[in-house]
């Protein structure tokens, strides 16, 4: 058993409380958590920590087997330039994907990561994952522009789900984006995903998404083009509402990845969607399109936000908090409490695991962790903040 307490605990179940005490088995079950309203009484074996108590994070949207892919892509370049450099050098340093993914992984623990939806093409992930202290929700990702191919792109997939089953993994089978996906994909795909609890697309990344699907013309066209990967058969759908109110399977959470170039329109028409959530990755963003989401806006709009890291292919590092710090800094008016929720408790419902996880309550097993180095008197990260993991 173990007692902890710091100068405030942030629960997700109220307002942040001040030195209060959280009593726990020794696996990280929570027993109870005391209020002291800030007067707390000196105790054996009460450990004390000077600064905020947080549940663990949860990353809602991470591709671990492209850790190997660190510095392999320049910034800055755009979607369309960062997709070409993953398609011509995702097979380079290949003998490093496990040893890359492995290390990935520890750092995401480490940085107190306790749950992770990780998006998958192969199953080169899948030990590590077996045996790691982080559960993992495997995303299994098809994509593919030629309708004549789309078959086989469904076998490939489908083959990998067999694995992950064999090897009593969690997994769903899910879209890549609008633009990489064929109506005729999209349409096998929602067959085979009729039951999913929780699905994720690539969500208006770039301006040039919108482009492709109205004129077929822009970047992304121009890179497909250059790739050779144009089909003489190219059908994809009109629109980002239309995939998600249409093409997308209606079951259980949706998770739309990036949201860069959302716009108000387009958020108001696919709400009508239930049980929708809106993924942030700022960091990835800034790395291929130097352009932060429009925060305020899906705020305005009522939408439901949870954290992700991307890869290391378009990231520094696997770190939730790292990303909080830059919406904070962009977004300096933005509550401290609303970050840690959109972290923790939002990812935790996106996922289906607020039973669980997500806040610090009686019967639960969130993961406690440590946010040092913050300004508790108005209760903002710094850039030098750090986090502990505790349990």
């Amino acid at each position: 058993m173990k007692r902890l307490t710091a100068q405030y605990i942030i629960t997700n179940s109220g307002p942040p409380l001040k030195r209060a005490v959280i009593t726990t088995e020794d696996d990280g079950t929570i027993i109870s958590v005391e209020k002291t309203e800030g007067n707390l009484k000196e105790k054996y074996s009460t450990e004390f920590y000077n600064g905020i108590i947080i549940p663990g994070f949860v990353n809602c949207h991470c591709h671990l087997e492209l850790s190997h892919m660190k510095g392999y892509t320049p910034k800055g370049k755009g979607l369309g330039g960062f997709i070409e450099q993953i398609r011509s050098t995702r097979d380079n340093n290949k003998e490093n994907i496990f040893s890359s993914a492995f290390s990935a992984d520890n750092y995401m623990f480490k940085e107190g990561i306790v749950l992770c939806a990780d998006v998958c093409n192969t199953s080169d992930s899948f030990k590590i994952k077996k045996e790691s202290r982080i559960r993992y929700i495997n995303l299994l990702e098809v994509f593919g522009l030629d309708p004549d191919k789309a078959g086989r792109r469904m076998d490939d997939i489908i083959n990998v789900a067999g694995i992950a089953k064999e090897m009593d993994l969690p997994f769903s089978l899910v879209p890549h984006s609008a633009y990489s996906t064929s109506l005729t994909l999209f349409r096998l795909l929602r067959n085979e995903s009729l039951n999913n609890k929780i699905t994720s697309i690539h969500f208006m990344e770039t301006d040039g998404e919108e482009t492709f699907l109205k004129n077929r013309t822009g970047p992304l066209m121009s890179s497909y083009k250059r790739s050779g990967l144009i089909p003489s058969r190219l059908e994809t759908s009109k629109s980002h509402a239309d995939v998600v109110l249409n093409e997308v399977t209606k079951s259980g959470n949706l998770i739309l990845v990036h949201n860069t170039y959302a716009d108000r329109t387009t958020i108001r028409v696919i709400k009508e969607r239930e049980n929708l959530f809106w993924c942030l990755c700022p960091n990835s963003n800034i790395y291929i399109e130097n352009k932060i989401p429009p925060l305020n806006l899906l705020i305005d709009e009522g939408c439901e936000i949870v954290i992700g890291t991307d890869s290391l292919a378009s990231n520094s590092n696997l770190s939730i908090l790292e990303e909080l710090k830059t919406l904070q800094f962009s977004f300096p008016e933005i509550p401290f409490e609303d970050l840690v929720s959109w972290a923790t408790i939002n990812g935790a419902k996106a996922l289906g695991e607020e039973d669980r996880i997500g806040r610090i309550e009686t019967g639960k097993k969130p993961g406690l962790l440590l946010l040092e180095n913050v300004d508790l008197q108005n209760m903002k990260l710094l850039p030098e903040s750090f986090v502990t993991r505790l349990i």
